[in-house]
């Protein structure tokens, strides 16, 4: 299981995803770990936007802060067209790290 480790807590993509999915602007979400100097990893929200939607960060924070503790809540968002997906349906993680610029 893929976790990310933010100012010595942990966070899972999976729970902060289940949360994020509830929003109408979201047709679908990955959530992984970005480099960060303070913290060491950030929390990154890889969406893609529901057909003719807009979203914002603080929006999106707003409606996940209900659900999640503050630290596991975005601090980015990035906007895809498509999750990058294995023939399996798994989301290619490395390839949505390259793709917003966070390294492999």
């Amino acid at each position: 299981m893929d976790m990310i480790i933010s100012g010595g807590e942990n966070v899972y993509p999976a729970e902060v995803e289940s949360v994020l999915y509830g929003h109408p602007a979201v047709a679908e979400v990955a959530v992984i770990g970005a480099p960060d100097d303070r913290w060491g990893e950030r929390v990154m929200a890889v969406v893609v936007p529901a057909s003719g939607a807009s979203l914002e960060l603080e929006d999106l924070r707003e409606f996940a802060g209900a659900d999640l503790a503050r630290y596991k809540l975005p601090l980015e968002l990035r906007f895809v067209d498509l999750l990058p997906r294995n023939t399996t349906g798994k989301v290619l993680e490395h390839e949505l790290r390259a793709m917003s610029g966070t390294g492999a």
